[in-house]
């Protein structure tokens, strides 16, 4: 183990390109907390290239001739003897062992209980991380957004290949029964969906374990790969769900609905932007804290808008609502309205607008 200690303290690291994230490491020690693909190996790498070579040992953990048992006898004493300042290990595995240095980071899908350790939460990336990727922004970068979602990767597989490569690293993250359950969740995102009705699904064409079942979909929650939306003041109602990224919808399911894409869209710029908020019926996202209702309305005409905000304003009137925004694909304006202001905005303007 010591000599594989030693290459993995006198190897280069690389990354091909490195585009700056909305969160960044600095000196202190961390868990870096997010779904595979979404970014760890990449901020860790480019924060340790910043450093002094010697001063630290960066471990992928997955890596298979590592022998756990060994490294956790071997560990410390090579830290130690060899000064090391900053430990990184990449994918973490709580049979790990770890060790007393001053910096200490490591990357995991599940939090660990390790009140020491900062969090940072990374997901895919958002419209404005995007276009840092795309090194432009014109009118061709939003369709780009819709195919490509938020996997940086995304932007080096060729577009044949997108959907098999999605499926395959994802068959390698999930278990079989938690793959099942993203797929269904793929076929029915930005919906209501609780884990009794995908169980009635699936029980359908296959022998499934209920309790199993409930345990994969509680861990897919936990993991980020998908994401529950409550109903206002209803914690008991049966709560919409939402993809991580909107790429899997694509890869993962035949069932086409731009506007469930759209609105999934939507729901991860709220996300990565750490607003709280909730549906209701007719609203898509009502937000307390600032009296608001969003509506994802990709191709709305004023006809229309009218009639939706007609059956809303018992809500809007009880609850105060101050502003509705209609997140559009490119229609902007205003209309009056005598309860609250109103607003259409396209989405690129929308997201990038705070």
């Amino acid at each position: 183990m010591e000599i594989l200690l030693e290459e993995f303290y006198k190897s280069d690291l690389h990354i091909d390109k490195f585009v700056d994230r909305k969160i960044f490491i600095d000196d202190g020690s961390y868990q870096l907390i997010g779904i595979s693909k979404s970014g760890k190996t990449q901020l860790v790498k480019h924060y340790l290239l910043g450093l002094k070579k010697s001063s630290y040992l960066y471990i992928n953990c997955n890596d298979v001739r590592i022998d756990i048992e060994e490294l956790n006898r071997e560990l410390a004493p090579f830290c130690n003897r060899n000064r090391v300042d900053i430990l990184v290990l990449d994918n973490y595995k709580e049979s790990i062992k770890l060790v007393n240095v001053p910096q200490l980071i490591i990357t995991v899908e599940l939090p660990v209980n390790m009140t020491y350790l900062q969090k940072l939460q990374l997901y895919p990336l958002d419209y404005e991380e995007f276009l840092a990727y795309e090194h432009k922004y014109d009118s061709s970068a939003l369709n780009h957004f819709f195919q490509l979602g938020g996997f940086a990767f995304m932007h080096k597989v060729s577009s044949d290949e997108k959907s098999v490569y999605i499926q395959n690293f994802l068959r390698c993250r999930l278990d079989e029964m938690e793959f099942d359950i993203l797929c269904l969740c793929a076929k029915l995102n930005a919906q209501k969906l609780s884990a009794f009705t995908i169980y009635e699904r699936l029980k359908q064409s296959r022998k499934v374990s209920k309790d199993k079942l409930y345990k994969s979909f509680e861990t897919l929650v936990q993991k980020n790969y998908i994401h529950l939306l409550e109903k206002y003041n209803h914690t008991k109602a049966i709560k919409k769900v939402y993809l991580c990224d909107t790429s899997l919808k694509t890869a993962l399911s035949m069932e086409k609905n731009f506007g469930r894409l759209f609105e999934n869209m939507v729901f991860l710029e709220l996300l990565k932007s750490s607003v709280v908020c909730y549906y209701d019926d007719g609203v898509d996202f009502y937000l307390p804290n600032s009296a608001e209702i969003i509506l994802a309305k990709p191709f709305v005409d004023e006809r229309q808008l009218f009639k939706t905000l007609e059956s809303l304003e018992a809500f809007i009137f009880t609850h105060s609502i101050t502003k509705v925004v209609v997140v559009t694909m490119n229609k902007e304006g205003s209309i009056s309205h005598p309860f609250s202001k109103v607003e259409m905005l396209p989405f690129d303007i929308w997201a990038l607008g705070d």
